[in-house]
């Protein structure tokens, strides 16, 4: 069977530059080759096909035999530009030659195909718990933490080597980290065992850091701690974490919030909720208390005559801050009435006259109607 024109099968005139026939051969490469089309001997003829075209298209003394004697310039043994063509050994030199150019483009991600450069391993994220008061969490604060991390050296400025030199490119990998090779139909990149993917060899580690370029220390950081977090509310200092290995980017610090619990206030979310005891007497009467705040100053509250243990009452504007800003939270003051104890004789006195003056009133109704649901309970009973 007679072969098809070359540029028939990449689909170009021949005219075509020679970034028009490399796009045109990346295009089919994609759409042909084996391992996108497993078990699709078609596409393999077709991909060999392609690939054949291309290795003669892309050269330009070859190309120029082509145009000008056609499929007979590479029979029988014929040379163009000193390189073997035709026949059974497109497939192979492609690989070797334009496949291989576009390879990374086409596959890089699948097999991690990436520069020395870029092998340098950044460092690892920290994390770091804080515990903070109340106060601190409805004002703001600054103050400062120790983290033990892995610090870039100072002796080799991160690079790894003795004295800050530059590290030389790796020989067995050129430099890119990775190496390749051809099995068949397949080629397959893993990491550079000589470099391990750094692209590079230290010829002389650094003493301080054995080549790491990274130690063990301790820093001293400064973190702003902003109006109305929450609990679990998460920081992020960008860049410090663990710095990177041999020079790679440092890894991020995140500190966790956690509020302490407060002797007098509890929150949730905005809102904040206060206990206050009053005296019986305060309760039964009514008047004016003072309350304390989340701003440790006071605050006047009107309480009602006749208030009960529980009663709530609300004063606007009193609660955290809003982490991003916005309205206020309130307060919420529950009130205990107390009953008093530890009670003088005058003040005995004073409390049974006060008993004896209210019979023929109902000044307790809770206790009072509870007596009676008792008395109905068990007067149905007995019935």
């Amino acid at each position: 069977m007679a072969k098809r024109d070359f540029y028939d099968i990449l689909g170009v005139g021949k005219g075509s530059e020679g970034d028009e026939i490399k796009r045109a051969y990346r295009n089919l490469a994609k759409k042909h080759h084996p391992d996108r089309n497993q078990g699709d001997s078609s596409a393999e003829q077709k991909f060999k096909e392609i690939s054949e075209a291309y290795d003669v298209l892309k050269d330009e003394e070859r190309r120029a035999a082509y145009d000008r004697f056609g499929h007979a310039a590479f029979e029988s043994g014929g040379m163009a530009g000193g390189r073997r063509g035709g026949g059974g050994g497109g497939f192979e030199q492609a690989f070797g030659g334009g496949f291989a150019d576009v390879f990374d483009e086409m596959f890089g991600d699948m097999a991690g195909s990436r520069r020395g450069g870029e092998a340098r391993g950044r460092g690892s994220d920290l994390r770091y718990n804080m515990e903070i008061t109340l106060e601190d969490a409805f004002r703001g604060s600054k103050t400062r933490i120790r983290v033990p991390s892995m610090s870039v050296c100072e002796s080799c400025d991160g690079g790894g080597s003795e004295g800050g030199a530059v590290p030389a490119s790796c020989g067995t990998c050129g430099g890119r980290g990775r190496v390749r090779t051809t099995q068949g139909f397949f080629t397959m990149e893993r990491t550079c065992p000589a470099c391990g993917g750094a692209g590079q060899v230290i010829e002389n580690p650094c003493r301080s850091c054995n080549g790491a370029g990274r130690v063990h220390k301790e820093r001293t950081l400064s973190v702003t701690i902003p109006e109305g977090v929450d609990d679990g509310t998460r920081i992020r200092l960008s860049g410090e974490g663990e710095a990177g290995l041999r020079g790679g980017p440092s890894g991020d610090l995140y500190i966790f919030l956690q509020i302490r619990p407060h002797k007098l206030f509890a929150r949730d979310g905005g809102d904040l909720y206060c206990q206050v005891p009053i005296a019986m007497a305060k309760a039964a009467l009514g008047g004016s208390i003072e309350v304390p705040t989340i701003e440790e100053t006071r605050a006047r509250l009107t309480i009602p005559g006749g208030t009960q243990t529980g009663g709530r009452f609300r004063l606007r504007g009193k609660g955290m801050t809003a982490l991003h800003g916005g309205r206020r939270g309130d307060m919420y003051v529950e009130v205990q009435v107390e009953t008093p104890v530890n009670l003088s004789d005058k003040q005995r006195e004073l409390l049974e006259a006060f008993t004896t003056a209210g019979k023929g009133r109902s000044t307790n109704p809770k206790s009072e109607g509870f007596l009676q649901k008792v008395k109905e309970l068990w007067d149905g009973l007995t019935d």
